[in-house]
């Protein structure tokens, strides 16, 4: 079908839109992620979604359009854990950028970490910029493999689905790309994902695509949208395997208390205490150390449980 059908449907404004078939948001995204369709077509649908919305079908669709277009890492031959997906798209403005130290540990726990993901705002501090911490400490590699993490730029996974996130940079506007990039799965095996939200309204939202496209994960409120605990105070998380979902985690009430030796959140200062804390200088923030006992308590039950924890998507 023409974009413009679709754009028809999802442009009438919020209360004239009309949500899209699983089916049909799969058409439209292969269309935009193909570079099917000219950059006026492009930016109407990423402003109409803004409007309307994106339903969990929708969502599902997308996923459904991208994934066979993504290209994959294969999981580690022999590896007993799933591998760890963990997208890092949102970077840092106000707080530390963590996610650098959360990819580590996981590594150092026995685990293959795939940690794939792009800068999106100029202003922000991005997780790229500490990767010498982990050079340091020994724990990079090109291949997935456990006790290792994998950094993959996002134009590797796909310049078009690249292509949709830098349309911030023109409109000043996050799209539904910037969701769908902390859903994908760009592992060819067993694979865990580790997903945030920034706002209340995105967990109902993130939590329905998880459970309809039968996914494993680990849902948290990110620290100003990475996929890491806040170290102040640790959020609440919820496990899915297979799209069965339940509370793993409750959030401790009680203010926010920042570590005391905290870096301030400029890319040097956190990659130095970064490389400390990965040499057993600095106390991990006890809220990063649960997420990590819970990502290692889900790979356990997934492995344990391949039958039941495989994804299995339903046909759109």
């Amino acid at each position: 079908m023409s974009i413009k059908e679709h754009l028809k449907k999802i442009g009438r404004g919020k209360d004239g839109a009309r949500s899209l078939s699983r089916a049909q948001a799969a058409d439209l995204y292969g269309q935009v992620l193909d570079g099917a369709v000219s950059d006026l077509e492009i930016g109407a649908f990423c402003i109409a979604m803004r409007f309307k919305g994106e339903t969990a079908e929708e969502m599902a669709g997308f996923l459904d359009a991208l994934e066979p277009r993504l290209q994959r890492w294969p999981a580690p031959a022999h590896s007993p854990l799933p591998t760890v997906v963990l997208p890092s798209y949102n970077g840092a403005r106000k707080l530390p950028v963590l996610t650098p130290l959360l990819a580590g540990l996981l590594a150092r726990s026995g685990l293959a970490v795939l940690w794939h993901g792009c800068a999106t705002e100029d202003a922000r501090t991005h997780p790229e910029a500490i990767l010498p911490a982990l050079e340091s400490a020994g724990l990079l590699s090109p291949e997935l493999q456990p006790g290792r993490v994998c950094w993959v730029p996002t134009q590797r996974l796909h310049p078009g689905l690249q292509r949709l996130l830098d349309v911030r940079r023109s409109v000043g506007l996050r799209n539904s790309a910037h969701s769908l990039v902390k859903l994908m799965n760009p592992v060819a095996g067993p694979a865990l994902l580790l997903s945030s939200y920034t706002h209340s309204e995105y967990l109902h939202s993130m939590s329905a695509t998880l459970a309809l496209t039968g996914a494993n994960a680990l849902l948290l409120r990110g620290t100003e949208g990475e996929p890491v605990a806040d170290a102040r105070r640790c959020p609440a998380m919820d496990a899915f395997v297979a799209g069965r979902s339940w509370r793993i985690q409750e959030a401790p009430a009680g203010p926010l208390i920042a570590p005391d030796d905290w870096p301030t959140p400029d890319a040097d200062a956190t990659r130095l205490w970064t490389e400390a804390a990965l040499r057993g200088q600095r106390a991990i923030p006890e809220p990063i150390a649960t997420q990590v006992r819970h990502t290692l308590e889900l790979a356990r039950l997934i492995a344990a449980a391949p039958t039941l924890a495989l994804s299995h998507r339903s046909a759109p």
